[in-house]
């Protein structure tokens, strides 16, 4: 593939977490795990969405896209860093670096904008509970999940397409597991500064936009919890968005520096990485089932009905 003017480089070699074979082999069993378990929590959160009668309200509508997006990001990632973990190689086609770059991109930039509605969710359930179901309309819901995917597949799609331009020359080594724009950057040997002011535009509208609807909604929030007389009252109020602002917190904060500061040390680099694209997808089904009531009780029916369900066909057997 011809990038730029001159550029004919192939692939690029992907040097993961280490060098050392034993390492790469425990890391391979390691991230196998991760990933399965992964699987199955945010599989398992959107089939029990979707089952059960009581989960069908705006708040787990966007739980099951959020699910949906860490199922959809951990799958973009963690399979090809298995294969480089058993590979001598460890390289990856242009094409499929560039693809990934931008599937990277763009379904983070869709999680974050799905958990900014939800925070907006959590702001009319507490503070307009009398005309929630007006305010949340399933008309509402859908349309913010489709400008959310809208909105950030151009936007990865404008920084992608303008990465196409660029050359690429000499050794194509790249210090990480996977493709992503920050990576990909500073490989270059182009002049790349409206890339990066690109990049640094569109992680600000992503960053501040949402943030900061964030931020006015938990102020609202939590003027309204205070005005609360009630202090069983106000638990409860609370407890309604802890699950809410961990998610957040964990993927807000790694995400953010990893393409604020795109020139980090690539042990950082990695660890950012590691924490927004593996190990969130598999602590937000494991948080919202453990520290939410409803869920817990909508998987204990869903239990007993499989139970059921396996004792009568045992017994018709």
């Amino acid at each position: 593939m011809v990038l730029g003017n001159h550029s004919t480089i192939p692939e690029f070699i992907l040097l993961g977490l280490s060098a050392d074979p034993h390492i790469q082999v425990t890391f391979f069993v390691l991230f196998l795990w991760i990933y399965l378990l992964t699987m199955m929590g945010n599989l398992m959160m959107m089939l029990v969405i979707r089952m059960d009668s009581h989960l069908h309200s705006p708040m787990y509508f966007f739980l099951s896209h959020l699910s949906f997006l860490d199922l959809c990001l951990t799958s973009v990632i963690v399979p090809k860093m298995l294969e480089n973990f058993l590979s001598r190689t460890k390289s990856i086609p242009i094409e499929g670096c560039l693809a990934q770059a931008f599937l990277v991109f763009s379904i983070a930039g869709t999680e974050v904008f799905v958990l900014s509605a939800m925070a907006y969710d959590r702001y009319t359930t507490i503070c307009h509970p009398l005309v929630y179901g007006q305010l949340m309309s399933k008309q509402l819901c859908r349309g913010l999940v489709w400008g959310s995917w809208g909105l950030s597949f151009l936007d990865a799609l404008i920084n992608t397409l303008m990465t196409l331009n660029l050359d690429f020359c000499g050794a194509q080594v790249m210090p990480h597991f996977s493709c992503e724009l920050p990576s990909l950057l500073s490989l270059s040997c182009s002049d790349i500064s409206i890339n990066f002011s690109v990049l640094g535009c569109s992680a600000v509208m992503h960053a501040f936009g949402t943030l900061l609807l964030v931020f006015f909604s938990y102020a609202r929030i939590v003027s309204t919890i205070l005005n609360i007389s009630s202090t069983t009252g106000r638990s409860k109020a609370f407890s309604t968005c802890s699950s809410h602002l961990t998610a957040v917190s964990f993927f807000y904060g790694s995400a953010f520096l990893r393409y604020f500061m795109p020139n980090l040390s690539s042990p950082l680099e990695l660890i950012f990485s590691i924490q927004y694209s593996v190990v969130t997808p598999l602590v937000n089904p494991l948080v919202y089932s453990l520290k939410n009531k409803e869920v817990k009780e909508a998987l204990k029916r869903m239990l007993r009905k499989g139970l059921q369900h396996l004792r009568w066909r045992t017994s018709g057997e």
